[in-house]
């Protein structure tokens, strides 16, 4: 349904369609980068501000040493494709919040937060930046502003963000919050799942440009498999692919991926 969607609002919309670094997938992007960088700025801010930032300097020194890593590699990737346009506004930021749950987002324009419950779980640096790299990817192939687009045709018409923040603030506001992964509706699921799996291709690419083993994406999500157990629900009912069928689809992608590390 979704992708009809996009392949529809692409037709409608004049130069409504940007492609995916790497992937060369087309999207749907109805919202500029300076208008969901700026909503995306606004929104970490209010985060860090109801959130307690970890007091351990050791585990933060490693969030953003494996961050800015990853962002020099990105940089230096984007630089030599002549594509560092694409970062144009980016003003990168990297957070350890005091939480016990298993989780990590990078929003638009490189604003990331990690939260201390997934670090039982990455156990290593090589680990973090498994789970790190796949958020950024979220926001280098703009999946934010992909996903507020596709809520905007659905919901509001099309309406240009603009003119949607002046005009139903609350709605537009919403839509953010999903866009950011915040939440979630049963319309968007599949779709993202397939953001989820092109975040994990990106993300290893990523990460071995970083210097970071790719091959370490397995025993990550074999360990968050043995975490989970059957407390996850089932792969139709959520926005991340199963782990079984994400280990597969790793694994068929770490030969590309191994092309890109070298080891530091």
């Amino acid at each position: 349904m979704f992708k009809k969607l996009a392949l529809a609002a692409c037709l409608l919309v004049a130069a409504g369609c940007t492609t995916v670094p790497i992937t060369g997938r087309r999207q749907l992007s109805l919202v500029s980068d300076t208008e969901i960088i700026t909503l995306a700025q606004q929104q970490y801010a209010e985060v860090l501000r109801t959130s307690r930032l970890s007091a351990n300097s050791a585990q933060t020194a490693l969030v953003r040493n494996v961050g800015q890593r990853i962002q020099q590699a990105v940089e230096s990737y984007f630089r030599s494709q002549n594509a560092q346009d694409q970062l144009a506004g980016y003003q990168w930021e990297y957070n350890l919040l005091e939480d016990k749950q298993e989780n990590a987002w990078c929003m638009p324009g490189g604003k990331v937060a990690v939260y201390t419950g997934i670090l039982s779980t990455t156990q290593d640096e090589n680990g973090l930046a498994v789970v790190m790299a796949h958020e950024i990817a979220h926001a280098v192939a703009k999946h934010g502003s992909e996903r507020m687009s596709q809520g905007l045709v659905q919901q509001l018409g099309g309406q240009a963000l603009s003119a949607a923040l002046a005009s139903n603030a609350p709605a537009t506001q919403q839509l953010a919050l999903q866009a950011f992964g915040v939440s979630t509706s049963v319309g968007l699921l599949k779709y993202g799942r397939n953001q989820e799996t092109e975040a994990d291709h990106l993300g290893l690419i990523f990460m071995a440009l970083a210097g970071y083993n790719p091959d370490g994406a397995i025993a990550f999500w074999q360990r968050m498999d043995s975490r989970e157990g059957q407390a996850s629900p089932p792969e139709f009912l959520s926005t991340h692919p199963s782990n079984g069928t994400r280990i597969a689809d790793i694994q068929r992608e770490l030969p590309e991926a191994r092309k890109y590390y070298k080891p530091r």
